[in-house]
């Protein structure tokens, strides 16, 4: 097993004999998102002090999500491989500003070296007719992405001819079910993204809303992949900040992310890192 690396952005994640490296002076101009002139600064001070090798990344906040381009941007691998993401949210919308926590699916969708995403456990009404013009149709339509979603109402998707990238379903079971049963006779190497806010608050809590799977969905899914697995990160950890730029705060309050109760963080993160640790047992060989 790979030592385990957080990139220490918010403080939130705590592992034993993890490689840590402080990012706290990028929170700010990365948290939530950042222009690409930013964002390939930052790409290129990783790629000088990131270990040569290295196990499952740890990001903090789903506010993060979007470094998991830069991860899989990496992959020195030369053979086409799936990325399989776990998020409430499709994290494929449209952003005119640069990458964000929300855009970045569309980003690695236009990666050569990635065959096809599959984004798993999606609740969120992003994916439902009121947000339908937000998504980026085109790695939909090119059979680069995939939807498996429950209880959203996505008809919109059938009569514009995406029936196939969007895969719905009334139950966590039936979805989880169908996906590893899809999956049964791959071959193909995997990068693993997980967005905890794909699971029910009853088994963590996050920043952002959340969705109904249950631990056992999510670990029933690394059980499967994990003989295929090239990499992975994580993020959906939980942690408070006030960000300092406008247009931040603005957009944040669109999204409708909700105060964090300062008195219950510290029990919340322990939950949390305790579950970040039974993903890293579940990931051992």
């Amino acid at each position: 097993m790979k030592t385990p690396l957080i990139l220490d952005f918010d403080h939130s994640v705590s592992l034993e004999h993890a490689t840590t490296i402080d990012l706290s002076s990028w929170q700010e101009a990365i948290r939530f998102g950042s222009s690409l002139k930013t964002y390939q600064q930052l790409s290129h001070y990783l790629a000088r002090i990131l270990p040569s090798n290295y196990g499952t990344v740890f990001m903090g906040s789903g506010d993060y999500h979007h470094i998991s381009t830069l991860l899989i941007e990496r992959m020195p691998i030369d053979e086409p491989f799936d990325v399989v993401i776990f998020d409430n949210h499709p994290d494929n919308m449209r952003f005119p500003f640069g990458i964000h926590c929300g855009s970045w699916v569309a980003h690695i969708a236009k990666l050569p070296q990635v065959h096809h995403i599959h984004v798993l456990g999606i609740t969120s009404n992003d994916i439902g007719i009121a947000h339908s013009w937000e998504n980026h149709l085109r790695p939909l339509y090119g059979d680069k992405l995939t939807y498996w979603s429950m209880k959203v109402n996505t008809r919109w998707a059938q009569w514009m001819g995406l029936k196939k990238a969007f895969q719905s379903f009334e139950t966590s079971d039936d979805l989880i079910h169908t996906f590893l049963q899809m999956q049964a006779n791959s071959t193909r190497p995997v990068y693993l993204s997980i967005d905890k806010d794909a699971l029910s608050d009853q088994v963590v809590q996050t920043n952002w809303d959340q969705g109904i799977l249950e631990a056992r969905h999510m670990m029933a899914v690394i059980d499967a992949i994990k003989p295929r697995l090239i990499g992975s990160d994580v993020t959906g950890d939980v942690s408070e900040y006030t960000y300092q730029t406008g247009w931040k705060r603005f957009l944040s309050r669109l999204d409708q992310q909700a105060p964090i109760p300062l008195d219950k963080l510290t029990a919340w993160q322990a939950t949390q890192n305790a579950f970040n640790q039974s993903i890293l047992d579940r990931l051992m060989p």
